[in-house]
């Protein structure tokens, strides 16, 4: 069948949201990273292919350039729809970056599109335009307290307009309920440049979603909206599985959301091997991996767990002049640390965060993966390899997914 969706993500941990998504239904997806990868050649069987790129905080000119290109590589290698992708809890600044990106997006391809930033199974959803975090407005969620993207607007339409220069329109949940034809009734009823903010409340949703926007050649939101594609080559639905590369275990975690700190709290209680990060340190790189390496002498299966905000606390003042060169710092150690652990035999890897993926992607050198079975809505596990040629499995976890025992129970679905 060949390529068909050709997708953008604005950071790590996004992609391999999207991508599994996509394998989950029976897509032979591929992951590649940075735009260098985005114009292939890929292997005839791919249906898919996920950009992961590192734009969700960069300058928003940045952030336009790179997506812009990505999605001409992919239109150019044959991608008949592409797929803009973004957080599920819209995670972006005043400025952009998703309005910015997405006008680019459309300047491409014209027409119309849609917003679905809802992911049912992860509590994300959007009524009447509003983003809902489970059964919170998004702006008064924990999201509100986020150190680079703090979000305190719920609707998605005043969020939209004041970023984009797009016309923004919505479809609510009662036409989304009357069906696909409903909704593409609304979708073609004026020209664009148009983006319509679509409702969904549950992956029935999605599905309508998904049927009725088959025909528009861009769609953009969360990674939930793919829940409802099928294999254009008819596949059946199911992700094959990676391989466990065996070898030591280590956990990463940049994120200070208020799931990963209860993963990182359920950890401790259960036992794991842990360190707490110190940037002023005078090695704390050196320190750390003499640590890990003395947990695995110990017992080779131990995963060691290292982290930077066990607290809110932990962030600062978020008015500190220095904050994002401090958070910059935390990454760049994170990712040398993980570098060490890998160096040292480790060969399962979690990265919790979309920056901390994203510095660990980039430091060892990864520049595609294969990714296979989910380990809870949003995460899977996947194949790569590094640029010293090393095999690793690794998952890429959002800081606001997994359950609370991911840390412990995320090495079984491997088995």
């Amino acid at each position: 069948m060949g390529l068909v969706h050709g997708c953008v993500a604005d950071d790590f941990t996004g992609a391999i949201d999207l991508a599994g998504n996509l394998a989950g239904r029976g897509i032979r997806t591929v992951v590649t990273v940075g735009t260098e990868g985005a114009a292939g050649p890929f292997d005839p069987d791919v249906e898919a292919v996920v950009v992961a790129l590192k734009t969700r905080t960069a300058p928003p000119a940045v952030a336009v350039d790179e997506s812009t290109r990505a999605f001409r590589a992919l239109r150019d290698a044959g991608a008949t729809q592409l797929y803009f992708k973004y957080c599920s809890t819209f995670d972006s600044t005043p400025a952009g970056n998703i309005g910015p990106v997405l006008d680019a997006a459309l300047a491409l391809t014209g027409g119309v599109t849609v917003a679905v930033p809802s992911f049912p199974a992860n509590g994300r959803t959007v009524r009447d335009s509003h983003l809902f975090v489970h059964d919170q407005l998004l702006g008064d969620s924990p999201m509100r307290h986020h150190p680079l993207t703090p979000m305190t607007e719920s609707d998605v339409r005043v969020l939209l307009s004041a970023q984009g220069s797009t016309a923004v329109d919505a479809v609510h949940l009662d036409t989304v309920r009357a069906g696909a034809d409903a909704v593409r009734a609304v979708l073609d009823a004026r020209p664009g440049p148009r983006v319509v903010v679509a409702d969904a409340v549950d992956d029935d949703d999605l599905r309508v979603l998904a049927e009725a926007t088959a025909h528009l050649p861009l769609v953009t939101g969360g990674s939930g909206l793919a829940l409802g594609f099928t294999s254009p080559s008819g596949a059946s639905p199911g992700a094959e599985r990676v391989v466990d590369q065996g070898g030591h275990r280590a956990i990463v975690c940049g994120s200070a959301s208020s799931r990963t700190r209860e993963q990182i709290a359920s950890a401790k209680a259960a036992g794991v091997a842990w360190r707490k990060l110190d940037p002023d340190a005078a090695d704390p790189v050196g320190d750390l991996v003499s640590w890990a390496r003395d947990v695995w002498v110990t017992d080779p299966e131990a995963p060691a767990l290292v982290f930077a905000t066990d607290s809110l606390d932990d962030l600062g003042d978020p008015d500190a002049p220095d904050r994002a060169d401090r958070a910059a710092l935390v990454e760049h150690l994170l990712a040398e640390t993980l570098a060490g652990f890998v160096a040292n035999g480790a060969r399962r890897i979690v990265a919790a965060g979309g920056e901390t993926s994203g510095g660990v992607v980039s430091r060892l050198g990864v520049r595609q993966l294969r990714v296979g079975q989910a380990i809870a809505p949003g995460v899977s596990w996947a194949e790569a390899r590094t640029a010293t040629g090393i095999d690793v499995s690794i998952a890429l976890k959002s800081g606001n997914f997994g359950s609370v025992d991911f840390f412990t129970d995320a090495w079984e679905a491997l088995r």
